[in-house]
Formats: C-alpha cells, sequence, structure tokens
C-alpha cells in the first residue's frame, strides 16, 4: 500500500493534460537528468538537472522547480554529499507542503529521513519520522505506520537508546495483533525483550 505511493515527478497541476513534450527542452533536460541519474552517471545528471531547476525558476513553474530539486536532492544522496541533499529537498517539501501534496510530502520527508542518518543526525531523523507518523495516522494507514516505526527502532538502536527502541518494538508488536497478525507481533515482542534482556 505504502509503496504505491505516486513519485513527485507524475504529479501534474490539475487541467489540460500535460504529457510529456519533447519539444519542450526544459523537459527534455530534466527527462535526460533523470536517465543520468537511474544510469548513476551522478556528474552528467546533476549538469542536467541543475539547468532544468535553473530553467524551471525563470518560468516560475514551481511544479519543475519541486521536481528538479526532488531528483538533484537524490543526486546528492547518491554521492553521500547529504547537506546539498538536504538543502535541495528542504526545498522541493516547502512546495509540495504549499500545494498540499501529502503523498510528494511524504516521498520527499522519507528521503530526508535518509540524509539525517547519513549525517548522523539521529535525533532529527526520529523528528522526521514523528511528522511522516503523524500524517500515516492521517490515512490511517497501518502498514507506512509500521515501517516508520521499524526504521525509528533503528535509529534508537543507532543512538544506543535500547529502551526506546524496544518500547518502540512493542507498539509495532500491538499495531500487528490488532490485525491478528500474531507471528509477526511474537517475533516483534521477541525483539524488544532480547534488547531489554540485554540493557
Amino acid at each position: 500500500m505504502a509503496d504505491n505511493l505516486q513519485s513527485l515527478d507524475t504529479i501534474q497541476p490539475m487541467g489540460p493534460s500535460q504529457t510529456d513534450k519533447p519539444s519542450d527542452p526544459l523537459q527534455a533536460e530534466y527527462e535526460e537528468g533523470k536517465r543520468f541519474l537511474e544510469n548513476k552517471e551522478y556528474g552528467q545528471a546533476a549538469v542536467a538537472l541543475h539547468n532544468a531547476l535553473i530553467g524551471f525558476q525563470e518560468k516560475n513553474n514551481e511544479t519543475g522547480i519541486a521536481n528538479a530539486s526532488n531528483q538533484l536532492g537524490h543526486v546528492c544522496l547518491a554521492r553521500s554529499d547529504y547537506a546539498s541533499a538536504l538543502n535541495h529537498y528542504q526545498k522541493a517539501l516547502s512546495i509540495c507542503e504549499k500545494c498540499n501534496d501529502r503523498m510528494s510530502v511524504l516521498a520527499v520527508l522519507k528521503k530526508i529521513v535518509e540524509v539525517h542518518k547519513g549525517l548522523e543526525q539521529y535525533d532529527s531523523a526520529i523528528k522526521v519520522c514523528l511528522e511522516i507518523l503523524d500524517h500515516y495516522h492521517d490515512n490511517r494507514d497501518p502498514q507506512g505506520t509500521v515501517e516508520t516505526m521499524e526504521k525509528m527502532a533503528e535509529l534508537y538502536l543507532q543512538t544506543g537508546d535500547k529502551d526506546r527502541a524496544a518500547d518502540t518494538y512493542r507498539t509495532i508488536a500491538s499495531i500487528h495483533n490488532n490485525f491478528k497478525h500474531k507471528k509477526i507481533a511474537a517475533g516483534f515482542l521477541q525483539k524488544a525483550e532480547e534488547l531489554t534482556g540485554k540493557s
């Protein structure tokens, strides 16, 4: 369910259909940047996406700015340039929030968690996870909630906070119990017990 989130670049403004227009040089540059990124040609991807971003900014095209910023964030993340990735993702996030595009907000927030993890800013990563949990709670999405809580438990373990990690595993177990996933719930309870037994 949560894996089927619509990607930022498939989200179009409402109105006349805006199918891919290869005749638009800006869009072509953006698509080329994405292709370079997929092929792990990060230098070329960065140049193409940066050019597209500048063009979108000149045209005041917020959708284009958000998409190009998001993709540039991916390039920087892939190169472990976490500070730059964070700047690009925050730019994309602010536009998505302004447009009330909840699915894109979630997608970008998940990437921001990865950035904070890369920077070893575990407290910041946990804060962003809590923000993601609010979105999943509003959407009544137990699968997304559980996935996010598993990530939080890992973050707690990286900071050496076994008690919080164990509490998080217990909460995950209770969610699985509510859905009659007894075996899975038991597995998470066992993880919690192993942590508290060792502490």
